[in-house]
């Protein structure tokens, strides 16, 4: 089923996720409907919160980066196909030299800046059946997992730019809390008029 994408402004999205455990209600159904209510929006990640649940659960399939003609063939194929179900994620860390990225979010839509990011982050999760890993991840998989795993810790990249850039932006932010915007797929809006 595809869901609502909570938008900017919603305290939902600030809240620090809690811990999933095993017995949670329909945890196999939740994560369903956030595969396909990203791929719906066309997203290459999406966090429970930003979908009105605040659990440390987001998902990531990095499949449409694959299609980059800029990329070399070695990062398309470490791309393509690269889906994983992240529970209780906790980074232990993240290391190398930051480097900028474009980004941009389902809950923010419209609003893209560069992000300063490192390129290695090491990660211990569990995938959906509870076994605990540790793995190591980097390039544009590393950025995506460091972008969701904001999410369930309540940070959004738009904590990440200048204070000159936020005030730039502040507009279009006010406008997407409002419900003042336009994509093609089901958001939810915090102080939407006539509420």
């Amino acid at each position: 089923m595809i869901l609502p994408i909570i938008g900017y402004g919603d305290p939902v999205l600030r809240k620090v996720g809690e811990e999933v455990t095993p017995d949670y209600p329909n945890l196999k159904e939740v994560i369903a409907n956030m595969y396909e209510t990203m791929y719906n929006a066309s997203g290459v990640g999406l966090a429970a919160e930003q979908v009105g649940l605040p659990l440390r659960l987001f998902v990531v399939d990095t499949t449409p980066f694959s299609d980059d003609d800029d990329l070399e063939s070695t990062a398309q194929k470490q791309l393509k196909g690269f889906k994983k179900t992240f529970i209780n994620a906790k980074i232990i860390k993240e290391e190398g030299e930051e480097w900028a990225f474009n980004e941009g979010c389902l809950s923010i839509p419209d609003v893209r800046e560069d992000v300063y990011r490192k390129p290695i982050v090491t990660i211990q999760y569990c995938e959906e059946d509870f076994v605990m890993k540790t793995e190591v991840f980097d390039g544009l998989i590393a950025r995506v997992i460091q972008h969701e795993y904001d999410h369930i810790e309540g940070i959004l990249f738009t904590d990440k730019i200048s204070s000159l850039k936020k005030r730039l932006i502040q507009k279009k932010l006010k406008n997407i809390t409002e419900g003042k915007t336009f994509q093609d797929y089901r958001m939810k809006f915090f102080a939407k008029k006539g509420r």
